[in-house]
């Protein structure tokens, strides 16, 4: 069976990634089939000064203002 590896931004908490790792397995066990024990997922945090999409910084993006503010 597969391992999935997934990358994401630090900051989510153990509880979303404990939802996530649930959601991809049954996934991969719908799909592929076979036993949700021979599912791993494994996470890596990454800082947004780590991880660049255009050439850019995440780290350097500006950070969208709360709602109602502009």
């Amino acid at each position: 069976m597969p391992t999935i590896h997934v990358e994401l931004f630090e900051g989510r908490s153990v509880e979303q990634k404990r939802a996530l790792a649930r959601e991809l397995t049954d996934a991969a066990v719908r799909v592929l089939g076979g036993s949700p024990d021979g599912v791993d997922v494994i996470f890596q945090d990454v800082a947004r000064g780590d991880w660049a999409t255009g050439g850019v910084l995440w780290s350097d993006r500006a950070k969208p203002a709360p709602p109602g503010q502009s």
